[in-house]
């Protein structure tokens, strides 16, 4: 890997140990990662390796047990939650399975909802939300509600959201584990896109037609890094 691309995440040694009772269990066992600017990530494993832990880490939802997590070289573990929230709104953009979009919400304004956190006044926040929009296609669909929309649009309004904040990375969660083919094909085509456009992507999945088009494949097994290619 070219080490003349900025790292934005370096992952050093991290684990995550829960107490169940007298039972303990290490989600992560000596994780490490470094993630660079433009890279296409793949994070595969089985049920119970460790890749749902490790992306709440990676989204600041949740914090190792041990070992050093750095963003943007800035040590996470010396951050406070009103930090951890700025990070997890302006740096990361979430894209979640299930889109978690507001029912009640048209596509502007639920892409607009990060945007409420920031200094940006209503017709910035607007604009911005239009761009988004229209990055991914929907232009015509910017008053349509949740329920008018198919399920390959939902999930494209999702990730209009995750960019409107002009992420660090992009997080994908199974993005395309709710969509048919044809329009999970849409959505990863969008992914390449998004790629080519310079935006760095962190895709945790099972399937193998996303792992073949990540740039990077990580697999973990038994909270280890089995492969990293």
């Amino acid at each position: 890997m070219a080490k003349s691309k900025k790292e934005i995440i370096s992952i050093q040694r991290i684990s995550k140990i829960y107490h169940l009772g007298e039972t303990v269990v290490k989600a992560l066992d000596d994780v490490s990662l470094s993630i660079y600017e433009n890279d296409f990530i793949s994070i595969m494993g089985p049920s119970g390796s460790g890749k749902s832990t490790l992306m709440n880490i990676i989204g600041c939802l949740d914090v190792p047990s041990k070992g050093v997590y750095k963003f943007n070289n800035e040590l996470i573990s010396e951050m406070n939650d009103s930090q951890l929230a700025n990070i997890r709104n302006e740096k990361i953009g979430f894209v979640f399975q299930t889109f978690n979009l507001l029912p009640k919400l048209n596509s502007l304004q639920n892409v607009e909802v990060p945007l409420i956190y920031s200094s940006l006044g209503k017709t910035k926040r607007i604009e911005r939300s239009q761009e988004a929009l229209k990055i991914v296609g929907l232009s015509d669909r910017m008053t349509h509600k949740p329920n008018e929309l198919s399920g390959g649009q939902r999930q494209r309004v999702a990730i209009a959201r995750a960019l409107v904040n002009k992420p660090s990375i992009i997080l994908a969660d199974e993005p395309t584990g709710n969509l048919d083919s044809k329009s999970g094909e849409e959505i990863l085509n969008f992914f390449d896109e998004l790629h080519k456009a310079g935006n760095t992507l962190i895709i945790v999945t099972h399937e193998e037609s996303i792992a073949k088009r990540a740039q990077r494949r990580v697999e973990l097994f038994d909270g280890k890094v089995a492969l990293d290619e």
